[in-house]
């Protein structure tokens, strides 16, 4: 055997070891992993509430956020093996700013700018970053304020449905735990929202995360399904939570009726079907999925980053229709005031552990007082929430004196 040629016994080594990744929470790297992209998503979304003023361009704010995320993660995990990186990581989810009466998913074109942001419009915030695959993401809700020192205030509608929202999120964190059921989070859920007399958005959903897998098979409700829902084959599996499990805590809400729709925004997020092959006959459809599965094989991606915008239109449709790709709409609810946030959460042996997500803002205010069990559950968090500021005080407070 030459000298350069690798040992049999060796590669088979490798590729056992391979085989046997554990790519869940029982691996403190892959835990680590998971914690390093929530701090860069905290860090985006921290930067994009800073830059929501009156004049701001949304497809410049998306950029923004674009370029902090990819900026950041290419700072850490940057070995390189024979010139090539080792860790993938970056954007997971495109920066969508949605504005007013949209609900998710506005991340335009460079055709399609619109008008600029303005005092008062309601902005909600959605991105993610990944790790080596592992995937945190965030969404947060925000009023732009008017002139500097101008104190920014939410009228009762739009202060009640943030702060439902906001306390949904937290009720359905701490309802995600090894042991539980689905059903449970969407019970507590729709709890809250009937407390605040507001309603969730029907199509929303939250979703296990796993290794470059955004959406995974099990889903959360925001309520229960209708009767004709459930005729339709739309309602989703039971299912129970495992420790060492990821889950992106999903919520919006509506002070109308909730139905949120596809409307006049063209969709521009897309995500590849992996597993989903077809022989495409149009020459633009073939590029762009040769493109796709090149740069975004496995995440959503937004159109605005392919090299050729109009001609990945026109291979969009073939597609479309073969399950090559699917659709990310901008969702409209007209009906009402709406509210969306979002973070992730960590099944570790020690109970959930949320990474991602700021502060409410607090102009977000209103006079409705949450229900006895949502009430507990909120002091709970806040008394957790004091203990580990203390500790961390603590800690530095020590370190201060060994220097």
């Amino acid at each position: 055997m030459a000298d350069d040629e690798p040992n049999p016994q060796e590669v088979e080594e490798e590729e056992e070891e391979e085989e046997d990744e554990v790519t869940d929470l029982s691996n403190s790297d892959v835990c680590t992993k998971y914690q390093e992209a929530a701090k860069i998503v905290n860090l985006a979304l921290q930067g994009l509430v800073e830059q929501c003023k009156p004049g701001a361009k949304i497809l410049d704010l998306c950029e923004f956020g674009h370029t902090v995320i990819n900026t950041a993660a290419q700072k850490i995990y940057n070995k390189k093996v024979n010139g090539k990186q080792v860790v993938e990581r970056g954007v997971a989810f495109p920066v969508c700013i949605s504005i007013n009466d949209v609900v998710c998913n506005y991340s335009p074109l460079n055709s399609e700018e619109g008008e600029p942001l303005k005092a008062g419009d309601v902005v909600k915030i959605d991105l993610g970053c990944h790790i080596d695959g592992y995937i945190s993401v965030a969404a947060h809700t925000l009023i732009v304020p008017g002139t500097e020192g101008e104190e920014i205030t939410a009228d009762d509608e739009m202060g009640k449905v943030a702060v439902c929202a906001y306390n949904a999120m937290l009720v359905a964190s701490k309802a995600i735990s090894a042991g539980a059921k689905n059903t449970d989070v969407t019970k507590a859920v729709e709890r809250v929202a009937e407390t605040y007399g507001v309603k969730p958005i029907q199509s929303a959903r939250m979703h296990q995360m796993k290794r470059y897998v955004l959406d995974g098979i099990k889903e959360i409700a925001l309520r229960e399904p209708t009767t004709e829902e459930i005729e339709r084959g739309e309602q989703l599996a039971d299912c129970e939570f495992e420790q060492n499990e990821v889950y992106a805590v999903d919520v919006a809400m509506s002070t109308g009726d909730g139905n949120a729709r596809p409307q006049d925004l063209r969709v521009t997020i897309y995500k590849r079907n992996v597993e989903t092959q077809y022989l495409l006959k149009i020459k633009a459809a073939r590029a762009l999925l040769a493109e796709v599965d090149k740069k975004f094989p496995t995440l959503p991606f937004t159109l605005r980053h392919l090299e050729n915008v109009r001609q990945a239109r026109l291979g969009l449709n073939e597609c479309q229709q073969h399950g090559l790709l699917t659709p990310y709409p901008c969702l409209h609810d007209h009906s009402g005031k709406v509210a969306h946030f979002k973070c992730t959460v960590l099944l570790l042996p020690s109970g959930t552990t949320r990474i991602t997500g700021l502060e409410m803002p607090s102009y977000f205010k209103t006079d409705v007082q949450p229900d006895e069990a949502t009430a507990e559950v909120l002091k709970q968090i806040e008394e957790e929430a004091a203990k580990k500021a203390a500790r961390k005080a603590a800690k530095k407070n020590k370190k201060k004196k060994k220097n």
